[in-house]
């Protein structure tokens, strides 16, 4: 892989949640792009080839499961690392998003720097 800042996609509707993700996360270094459905992110993630996508369950045109799903049924995208970030915590949404092929499962409201430190191990960034 290049030398650079490695990249993050973010995909959720949720301007607050977003604007607070892109702020933390270039100030840890990452190169940033975010969008706000799933049809966008799958465009970006074609375009902007991110090495780790931060994605919503629950966003337009496509649910954050289906972009998981399309993410993973391409064997160019195997490298990137899929998160999700939702407010659905039950277990069967966490088994269904794990059993997607997401490689963490993470819960709203979240602690920042906890998310920061996941990032981080899952793209091997020691700080």
């Amino acid at each position: 892989m290049p030398a650079g800042k490695r990249k993050i996609l973010i995909a959720d509707d949720e301007p607050n949640i977003v604007t607070a993700l892109e702020f933390l996360l270039h100030r840890a270094g990452y190169e940033v792009r975010s969008v706000s459905n799933g049809a966008d992110a799958l465009a970006q993630v074609e375009a902007f080839a991110p090495d780790l996508v931060l994605i919503d369950i629950m966003m337009p045109q496509a649910s954050g499961y289906e972009v998981c799903q399309k993410i993973r049924e391409r064997p160019q995208w195997n490298h990137i690392k899929v998160v999700i970030v939702s407010a659905k915590g039950r277990e069967a949404e966490v088994s269904k998003g794990l059993s997607l092929g997401a490689d963490l499962y993470v819960t709203k409201p979240f602690a920042t720097q906890e998310l920061i430190a996941a990032i981080d191990r899952l793209l091997g960034n020691a700080r």
